[in-house]
């Protein structure tokens, strides 16, 4: 079957709980149709770049998908008449990468960078005797 990636953008009012069941609910929908979403992923709430619905931000979220092109196209209709999701984009790919995907990759460097920012900021300051002004 065809391997498919979906990013979704869901209305910022809604709470984490309310957009991962959204997630749940379009994946239960796939298998229904014969396909199987092999992982998803909750990136939260981002600001977008431009206003979309009146909406500033929005619920990303991230789905690998493998199903026929028919549950795809099942699964984008019923995105589209939904009233909380914004905007969908599929992409159909040769393979789904292992792992994390590049979004998150970037947030679990941008955590780690925090601590690590922190932890040199404490270094430096016990190495360093305090001046006076002269």
């Amino acid at each position: 079957m065809p391997l498919y990636e979906h990013v979704m953008i869901a209305r910022q009012d809604l709470s984490n709980t309310q957009a991962e069941a959204l997630i749940e609910h379009f994946g239960a929908v796939l298998t229904d149709n014969g396909g199987t979403l092999v992982d998803h992923e909750y990136w939260g709430v981002k600001t977008m770049a431009y206003k979309i619905n009146k909406n500033r931000k929005g619920h990303y979220a991230f789905l690998r998908t493998d199903a026929p092109a028919a549950a795809v196209q099942e699964m984008e209709r019923l995105m589209r008449l939904h009233d909380d999701v914004m905007r969908v984009l599929p992409v159909k790919v040769e393979a789904h990468e292992e792992g994390p995907s590049a979004q998150m990759q970037k947030r679990d460097d941008r955590e780690r960078g925090d601590r690590d920012r922190d932890r040199d900021r404490d270094r430096d300051r016990d190495r360093e005797p305090r001046r006076r002004a002269s």
